[in-house]
């Protein structure tokens, strides 16, 4: 063997879990150029080791491909990591309070900025203006929570806004008001914007900025492709500003943001950003529809009314932000042109609307390899489960949230009806469906950890409160299907199931070794599992000091 067909980098004597179509296993993989080269066992692999080639022993880790993220929000995730982030705190007043009170020191500008916070933190999800005011000096202060569906804004924020107990709400939100009907400090959905919108935006150079830095926190993870959910121009003039620049390393496929607020004359401009934002790693075929709301503030679109407080039910089912014959003129054209479509739809009604959108597509377009693919989904109507494999939908779920949390608990159950209560998060049902699962963490909305999201997926128990009893058991996967959903499926999805996904000869190395064999009976949590190692085309983009220690 000659050198040039060594390997630049060996890694073996570890459980390789390839994801290949019947999940064949294997102890060792060699990467020359970028790909990988060779796919076996301990003693064929040293036939691909020169002098120059790093060898890895990897002591019996699980080596697999490197996860992808069919729902994430890195372009502003990132921003938010250099402002006040809230996400990993206790879920407590006090301690959100500490957290803002250090940033109004270091944070420059007129205003104070946030995200992450809970709504399990405060009674009836809805935090004051009041405890906001004690701790910013009053300068105008917005935190949105973790959902992104709502916002904390403190009294000078308000004023600043004009809101006031006259103010109407918008058609798509609700501003929550005090007793007296003074604006309490809690705005819903479309309400955000009332204050947003008089926020400074960030500079190209401060989103590309973040996006590095949310990168990197990907890549810590084992994340190396994902679908950012929320693109503006703005974001996709700092992806594409990293691309040019050789500073985007992973695989992104940027989502253009659909505004509702306009309607397909905003088409044409998205094919214009298409052809902008696709540039080497950076492809922007994709466009975000966001269909609805949260079930935790009565927004999600329901096939059936919430409940009240006293159990009855209150006529309200939530809400539709895209028309629904509108919806299907626009995903029809959509899908002509060749875009991908990714739905927001939380609700079974919003799902329900989504999939006869994508019906109306396929009859206008016939099949094509588009992927729709909708997100949330944590209410399906069964009669729908079967419409996903038909229609060639992928179902995007966040597992992470499919647990009994204080959120679920307290905010969820005591509203839904209980003959739906039941139709949550319907992972194995869809699994068995034959439909294409994939996985997404919405991050910030919750954690971008796959192994913690995984975690959820196979026991129904957050890794926060594993001593909690299992939310709807039958609804359980095993731990084979759950990595499917972030390598081959979700590869699926991001229509890169040709180059990643798999750990298969040809493939390039994008890889992640894991701290431990995670099918061994002593693994432990898989919520506990850390990455050692993430390639990138057999670059390391990450790598700790354990992977040789």
């Amino acid at each position: 063997m000659t050198t040039a067909q060594h390997a630049d980098l060996v890694l073996t004597g570890g459980a390789v879990r390839t994801m290949d179509p019947v999940r064949s296993q294997a102890q060792a993989v060699a990467v020359a150029g970028g790909r990988i080269t060779f796919v076996g066992t301990v003693r064929d692999a040293q036939a691909h080791v020169g002098p120059r080639t790093r060898v890895v022993d990897l002591g019996g880790r699980t080596l697999l491909p490197s996860f992808q993220d069919a729902h994430v929000h890195p372009s502003m995730a990132g921003v938010n990591l250099a402002r006040c982030p809230l996400h990993e705190l206790p879920r407590n007043l006090a301690v959100y309070q500490a957290a803002i009170r250090e940033a109004v020191t270091r944070q420059k500008g007129e205003w104070i900025l946030g995200d992450g916070w809970y709504m399990s933190a405060f009674p009836g999800g809805t935090p004051s203006r009041h405890d906001l005011d004690a701790v910013t000096d009053g300068r105008p202060a917005f935190f949105e929570n973790r959902d992104g569906h709502g916002a904390w804004a403190n009294t000078a924020a308000l004023q600043r806004a004009g809101i006031t107990r006259d103010t109407p709400d918008p058609a798509d939100g609700r501003i929550e008001h005090e007793p007296d009907g003074t604006p309490q400090g809690t705005l819903h959905e479309g309400a955000m914007e009332l204050v947003r919108r008089l926020i400074p935006a960030p500079t190209t150079d401060e989103i590309a900025d973040g996006i590095e830095l949310a990168q990197q926190y990907l890549f810590r993870l084992g994340v190396t492709a994902w679908q950012d959910a929320w693109v503006e121009p703005r974001h996709l003039a700092a992806y594409r500003l990293l691309a040019d620049q050789g500073r985007l390393i992973g695989r992104t496929i940027a989502n253009h943001w659909w505004d509702r607020e306009r309607g397909g004359e905003q088409i044409d401009e998205l094919v214009e950003r298409r052809a902008f934002g696709t540039l080497g790693r950076l492809s922007a075929g994709t466009v975000k529809m966001m269909l609805d709301g949260v079930a935790e503030n009565y927004t999600a679109a329901m096939l059936h009314p919430y409940l009240g407080s006293d159990g009855r039910s209150t006529g309200n089912s939530g809400i539709s932000f895209i028309e629904p014959e509108a919806l299907k003129r626009h995903v029809t054209r959509l899908d002509a042109l060749g875009f991908q479509v990714h739905f927001h739809a939380l609700g079974d009604r919003a799902v329900r609307e989504a999939l006869n959108a994508v019906e109306a597509a396929r009859l206008a377009n016939g099949m094509s390899d588009t992927r729709p693919h909708l997100a949330h989904l944590q209410f399906v109507d069964p009669d729908d489960v079967p419409r996903f494999r038909a229609l060639g939908a992928a179902a995007n779920f966040q597992p992470y949230w499919a647990c009994d949390d204080d959120q679920m608990l307290g905010l969820t159950k005591p509203f839904i009806p209980a003959d739906r209560y039941g139709y949550q998060y319907p992972l194995r049902t869809m699994h068995r469906s034959g439909a294409v699962v994939v996985g997404g963490s919405d991050w910030s909305v919750s954690t971008p950890n796959v192994m913690a999201e995984i975690e959820v997926a196979v026991t129904h128990r957050s890794p926060e409160l594993r001593d909690r009893g299992v939310f709807l058991p039958d609804e359980r996967i095993d731990l084979p299907e759950a990595l499917a959903m972030w390598t081959v499926g979700s590869a699926w999805v991001n229509h890169l199931e040709h180059e990643t996904g798999t750990v298969e000869v040809g493939k390039a190395a994008d890889l992640a070794v894991l701290d431990r064999d995670i099918f061994a009976p002593d693994a432990g949590h898989l919520g506990d599992v850390k990455v050692l190692l993430a390639l990138v085309a057999g670059r390391a983009v990450h790598e700790a000091a354990e992977l040789e220690a």
